[in-house]
């Protein structure tokens, strides 16, 4: 089974998201502008994909300037991250081979088994 934190606003979400289906495998989409994050869940996705917040965050989103988060500590990113879910890189993708931000789409295929 995959799962995917999918955005279907986002083309490289989208693509991710036909690349996994097209394998035939189950794959669990998680809306996850709509079910939101949890601190611990974010840390869980990041540690797993070797990723710190900043490299998770979604820098070109203007909440980051207004928020002041460029500059700061991953406490403060990671708790904007939960309040405002968007504000988190995408698409994540989990497989039995490991985590990756999948951006590039292309990262998907060093999580994806051999055919």
């Amino acid at each position: 089974m995959f799962v995917i934190h999918h955005n279907p606003a986002c083309g490289t979400s989208r693509r991710v998201l036909g690349d996994l289906q097209a394998t035939g495998a189950p794959v669990e989409v998680i809306r996850y502008l709509e079910t939101g994050w949890t601190r611990a869940q974010l840390l869980g996705l990041f540690a797993a994909a070797g990723l710190t917040p900043h490299e998770a965050l979604r820098r070109n989103d203007p909440l980051v300037a207004e928020l002041g988060l460029a500059d700061a500590g991953d406490e403060a990113v990671l708790a904007a991250m939960v309040a405002h879910p968007g504000l988190v890189e995408r698409p994540f993708v989990c497989t039995p081979l490991g985590v990756r931000l999948c951006r590039p789409a292309e990262r998907l295929q060093e999580i994806l088994p051999a055919p």
